[in-house]
C-alpha cells in the first residue's frame, strides 16, 4: 500500500471532508483530510490507481491539489 500527503487548497468545511474522502473510495483509495493544514493524507494500491487518478478526483470535487 503506498501513501501520499496532498496540499489541497478550497476545503473549508465536514461537506469538503466528505467530497474528498468519498471521491477517493470510489477509486480505491483510503483518504484522510485535515481541514487545518488544508492536507490530504491518501492510502492506496499501486497496482489498482495512480496518484495521477487520485488527484484528478479530488479537483473532480472542485479543490485545486498543489502537491
Amino acid at each position: 500500500m503506498a501513501k501520499a500527503t496532498l496540499k489541497v487548497e478550497g476545503m473549508s468545511c465536514q461537506h469538503c471532508v466528505s467530497s474528498v474522502e468519498g471521491a477517493l473510495k470510489e477509486i480505491g483509495a483510503e483518504g484522510k483530510v485535515d481541514l487545518q493544514s488544508g492536507s490530504v493524507e491518501v492510502a492506496y494500491n499501486e497496482n489498482s490507481t495512480t496518484i495521477e487518478k487520485i488527484k484528478a478526483a479530488i479537483e473532480d470535487q472542485g479543490y485545486d491539489v498543489k502537491a
